[in-house]
């Protein structure tokens, strides 16, 4: 349902003329179709009600109002279904007057492989559609590897890919130094390596006491037969575990599968620190910044939070939150449906439970200060950056752009941008010079061609996207040309060179801007360190696209474009003549001989060449 109707309360009360009273969500829309807010509510009419008579709302509230051009609504079945709705379409459209949670990403799982003889123990994310048991999640990569090293020494589970495994011939480093049985050579049977991985899911289940009685027994057995070296490796094993379960119990008795939540928050900042428990063991923790207006109120923050969050990840039975929220039930009901098993929030008044409340607090309180710090030192370094450069105000979008190809091959533009927060990952960009017809090697080419491309597709969205400051890995011949690219499209965006130094050491670099000489900064200086920063960013960004293009390159071959060549014909034709080189110049006797190959498809290949 929409309506179009002038600006403000006018549309909404136009909006509410024919609304359903059912539970929903709204979409509230300016003028250009841009979506403004997004809104659950169990009976429509009355929430968009007091939208249409603001009398107590607040700023933000009030400016996204005096917006509003036409309202959308999409009915649901219940209120805790337009509140997972909600989370998705905020997630998706990410609307401005919502909060927002923007450095999500999935958690990691660690993966016992069951297409092997032999188990590998692996680091997975994504999709959980190959073969094994998977446990977790972990809250970051670095908490996963730090288990998996622990893991490793007590129960010897091998990390190596299933290729390395086929072709040892003799035992590698880890058997050595005691993390492996090396069943690659032998040295295990498959009975009592999988007797190994048992106990490492056993572990991972929860049931680490009776796998350490189970070992203690092994290490005392050992040792009365006057196995020593037996009952040292087992007594090695147990202190892996020790270390294990001390540095993963972080902790509250009874804790078994749960997530514990804080918030800690100043003015327009918050950090929301979230630990990870499962079978009895803490699986680490993550700090997250979601974005918010300065008046949002603490309950809005971490309710947009937990929706947002947990439409990427599995809600566990329990989760634990340092604040009552007014609609608790709703949010348990709510995120049931997406788990399909009962959730409860719970929020401990006494006990080991309200002690780990207040520790993970503490830690969000950490974080939040290393936020704002790291922010007011941002703030300070772009102020300063708009004194330097001659503008008008402290830049809020800063763009990098450098470029990257091997003499004029598999070229590449990049574009970082960076912005009061840090780096802004997600708007990274990506130049393919393909097929821009540019010679190889011309570097002014390739930055007009990028910017051209960048600033084109800005300037035809009105400017919305548009930086305050284009930084450019170059001199004065590039600035040249961004300079020419910007006369060319009207725009009036601050261009400044950044070239290379004497003997292109850092801390020479020379600055380039228009209308003005060329001048350099003192080696020492804060605001010189954060530009090479910015500018080794671009550089690094740039670097890593190329390589992983050219890699690309390197895995495809001219027999791709050859008719009925696929995968196999091109293995077998690879594994007869040794290279593609040979394949070229074989005589087409020579390709009829190749297993596979048929008289059509050898002479097809040899007109492909020779044609």
């Amino acid at each position: 349902m929409s309506a179009q109707e002038p600006i403000g309360a006018a549309a909404i009360k136009a909006a509410l003329e024919n609304m359903p009273a059912k539970p929903g969500i709204y979409r509230m829309k300016n003028a250009a179709g841009d979506i403004l807010y997004i809104g659950k509510a169990k009976h429509l009419p009355n929430r968009l009600s007091s939208y249409a008579s603001p009398h107590n709302a607040s700023g933000r509230i009030l400016r996204m109002i005096a917006q509003v051009s036409s309202v959308e609504i999409t009915v649901t079945s219940s209120e805790a279904e337009a509140l997972l709705l909600e989370a998705t379409l905020i997630k998706q459209h990410q609307p401005r007057y919502n909060i927002l949670l923007k450095d999500d990403k999935s958690f990691p799982y660690l993966l016992l492989t069951g297409d092997h003889d032999f188990a590998r123990m692996k680091k997975h994310r994504g999709a959980q559609t190959q073969k094994g048991q998977y446990f977790g999640p972990f809250a970051s990569g670095g908490a996963l590897n730090q288990a998996m090293a622990v893991l490793q020494k007590a129960f010897l589970v091998r990390p190596c890919s299933d290729n390395v495994f086929k072709g040892r011939t003799r035992p590698c480093l880890q058997y050595q130094i005691k993390r492996c049985t090396a069943p690659c050579v032998g040295y295990v049977s498959r009975e009592e390596y999988q007797e190994q991985v048992e106990m490492m899911a056993g572990f991972l289940r929860g049931k680490s006491a009776a796998i350490q009685e189970q070992l203690a027994a092994e290490m005392h057995a050992a040792s009365e037969a006057t196995e020593y070296e037996k009952a040292a490796s087992l007594r090695d094993r147990i202190r892996a575990l020790t270390r294990l379960q001390s540095d993963h119990q972080f902790s509250a008795a009874g804790l078994i599968d749960a997530d514990v939540i804080a918030l800690a928050r100043r003015g327009a900042h918050s950090v929301v620190q979230v630990y990870l428990y499962r079978a009895g063991q803490h699986f680490g923790h993550q700090s997250y910044t979601p974005r918010h207006a300065e008046d949002a109120s603490d309950d809005e923050i971490l309710e947009g939070f937990l929706g947002q969050f947990y439409q990427n990840h599995l809600p566990p039975p329990e989760i634990y939150l340092s604040h009552r929220l007014p609609e608790d039930a709703l949010l348990a009901d709510a995120l049931s449906l997406r788990a399909g098993h009962r959730v409860t929030l719970v929020h401990p008044k006494r006990g080991e439970k309200k002690a780990l409340i207040a520790r993970v607090v503490a830690g969000a309180e950490e974080a939040l200060a290393l936020h704002t710090s790291s922010r007011a030192q941002l703030a300070s370094l772009h102020e300063k950056l708009a004194s330097l450069f001659g503008l008008r105000a402290a830049p809020q979008r800063i763009e990098i752009y450098d470029n990257s190809h091997l003499m004029g091959t598999h070229a590449v533009g990049a574009m970082v941008v960076a912005t009061a927060e840090g780096f802004d990952k997600h708007n990274y960009r990506k130049f393919n010079m393909k097929d821009a017809g540019i010679a190889g090697g011309d570097d002014v080419g390739m930055m007009r061609h990028m910017l051209m491309r960048r600033l084109k597709r800005g300037a035809s969205e009105d400017g919305a996207s548009l930086p305050d400051l284009m930084l450019i890995d170059g001199g004065a011949t590039q600035l040249g040309a961004a300079l020419s690219v910007r006369a060319e499209l009207g725009l009036r965006i601050p261009i400044v060179g950044i070239a290379k130094g004497e003997d292109r050491n850092a801390g020479r670099e020379w600055f380039h801007q228009e209308g003005c000489a060329p001048f350099q900064l003192p080696p020492n200086d804060p605001l010189l360190h954060y530009i090479q920063r910015l500018r080794d960013e671009a550089h690094r960004f740039a670097i890593s696209s190329h390589r992983a293009k050219r890699s690309k390159s390197l895995r495809t071959s001219t027999l791709d474009d050859v008719p009925g060549i696929g995968s196999v014909r091109k293995r077998a034709l690879l594994s007869h003549f040794g290279s593609r080189a040979a394949i070229e110049q074989a005589s087409l006797a020579d390709l009829q001989r190749v297993a596979g190959i048929s008289h059509a498809t050898a002479q097809a290949i040899y007109d492909y060449f020779h044609g």
